[in-house]
């Protein structure tokens, strides 16, 4: 009797284990391409949308993500950044830093486990008066498990992200 037939079975069980297994762990990593990238400044490349097009200070002044307009925009960190109304860029313009998410507007969870990656902007969450966007659905039930923890972590480890 011939075992090379259960041998190649197996052989082949394993690697769609082994594929199955990169394929969850990169979800992610690859489900989206990344809305950011480390060449034009942390919210995008050149001539980039930060986060998708939506206006960062609605999140403060409206609780809740809104798309930005073309008639409102302005470059800040290597990127274009939308806005609802003329007070909501005004307000942009005189403390981007007070609006702007946190981690170059990458996923606060993804930040917090050595990944940059993208963000779905109507997932958020502004925490002592920061906005930190997150990934997805799940990511950010992940996330706000424990968030004060997550940030801690994503904290000590973003700028080593960056030069990576």
């Amino acid at each position: 009797m011939s075992h090379r037939p259960l041998r190649s079975l197996n052989r082949r069980a394993l690697f769609a284990v082994a594929l199955s297994g990169w394929m969850v762990s990169t979800r992610v990593h690859a489900a989206q391409p990344a809305i950011n990238t480390l060449t034009g400044g942390f919210f995008g490349g050149a001539g980039d949308t930060a986060i998708l097009g939506y206006d960062t200070v609605a999140y403060f002044t409206d609780g809740r993500p809104v798309k930005g307009s073309d008639s409102f925009v302005t470059t800040w960190m290597g990127a274009k950044w939308k806005f609802a109304s003329q007070a909501h860029l005004d307000l942009f313009k005189a403390t981007p830093e007070k609006y702007a998410p946190q981690y170059g507007g990458y996923c606060a969870y993804g930040v917090s486990v050595d990944n940059l990656v993208s963000i779905e902007p109507d997932r958020f969450k502004i925490i002592d008066g920061k906005l930190y966007l997150n990934y997805d659905a799940d990511v950010q039930q992940k996330w706000l498990k424990n968030p004060i923890g997550f940030i801690k972590t994503a904290d000590s480890k973003f700028q080593s992200l960056l030069k990576q």
